[in-house]
């Protein structure tokens, strides 16, 4: 029965967050056009004293800087595992998307107290020129985030180079407003009130980045996932008496894993019991990545001990499920068993 004693599962069709043949043709042209969109505004924006046409063009460069990122995580997350990186590069993607995320929170704080400044002395800004920057700036922002929809985004990093070019077209509308109430009205402040419009829309972005790239960094159960209820539905199944030691991860955004302790009673058939939680996990949880270590509640792997399929001693009444208190002396998280318990 040794055999049994350590079964190890593995499923190898991984939805990986960043696919090898990801296209990035999509990602080179929102980045070449971006960059040169980029040169034309700062031009204009210091011509015009506008700082909402600077704080784009600014916007824009960490638009460009994230594809760029994007792009050179997508390589070398394809490269295969080897040497002490057992997971590869695939974590690249996510220092990228982090990166990204302070980054624009980093602007948004220069860009907020710039604001500020300009309501309490506002200069004097041309809003005309602002106005057609900014409907140009629409039209450009447009045709880049239909080029990155049709990109991998999966990917947390796809995702949030994204959200970076999402972010610039609303500012870009801000500042178009602004820049027809500067023209109509002559109300130059409208200039500064559209920055922090588009300081607040950095913000978010840069606060969700940096949150969902912090969660994999620390090894946070995927977003919507509750290990705990996950914990209960494997052990509610046939013949598994214990789950301990349960761990759920992100090796990489899009790609969930798992390892687990399983128990399970006495004569019970532990690959079937592999299988079955296997399939569990992928069927209704979509994690295919799981490695699951099934032992026979009673099992003893000392050295010199004969390995046996009965309760030791003390370990639970016929009456009662049978359990193995002793069987791991340091486990690693809740202890999930059949009925009522505490997590």
């Amino acid at each position: 029965m040794s055999g049994d004693a350590h079964s190890h599962g593995h499923g190898h069709s991984h939805a990986h967050g960043v696919a090898p043949d990801a296209d990035r043709r999509w990602l080179r042209a929102a980045l070449g056009l971006l960059t040169a969109y980029m040169a034309v505004e700062v031009v204009i924006g210091v011509l015009a004293g506008s700082l909402a046409l600077i704080s784009d063009a600014a916007h824009m460069l960490t638009d460009a800087v994230s594809i760029l990122l994007a792009l050179i995580a997508m390589r070398l997350a394809a490269r295969p595992a080897r040497g002490g990186y057992t997971y590869g590069l695939k974590r690249a993607e996510i220092l990228s998307a982090q990166a990204n995320g302070i980054t624009l929170l980093l602007l948004s704080v220069w860009l907020a107290y710039e604001a500020v400044q300009r309501l309490i002395s506002p200069p004097a800004v041309g809003g005309a020129m602002v106005l057609w920057t900014a409907l140009s700036g629409i039209v450009v922002n447009l045709i880049c985030t239909w080029l990155l929809s049709r990109a991998n985004r999966s990917s947390l990093n796809v995702e949030g180079a994204y959200q970076h070019i999402l972010t610039d077209l609303f500012g870009f509308v801000a500042t178009a407003l602004s820049g027809l109430v500067v023209l109509t009205t002559g109300f130059e402040r409208a200039d500064a009130i559209a920055t922090l419009v588009v300081v607040a829309l950095m913000l978010r972005a840069g606060t969700g980045l940096v949150r969902e790239s912090g969660r994999i960094f620390m090894e946070a159960a995927p977003a919507g996932l509750d290990p705990d209820a996950l914990g209960d539905r494997l052990v509610s199944q046939d013949e598994v008496v214990e789950v301990h030691d349960l761990h759920i991860w992100q090796i990489t955004s899009g790609q969930p894993a798992l390892s687990a302790h399983i128990l399970v009673a006495p004569g019970g058939d532990c690959h079937k019991v592999r299988r079955g939680l296997q399939e569990l996990l992928s069927g209704e949880y979509r994690i295919t990545h799981a490695t699951l270590q099934v032992d026979h509640v009673g099992e003893q792997a000392e050295a010199g001990e004969v390995l046996t399929l009965g309760p030791r001693p003390g370990a639970g009444s016929p009456a009662e499920p049978p359990t193995a208190p002793d069987h791991c002396a340091d486990a690693h998280g809740p202890v999930h068993r059949p009925g009522p318990h505490r997590h």
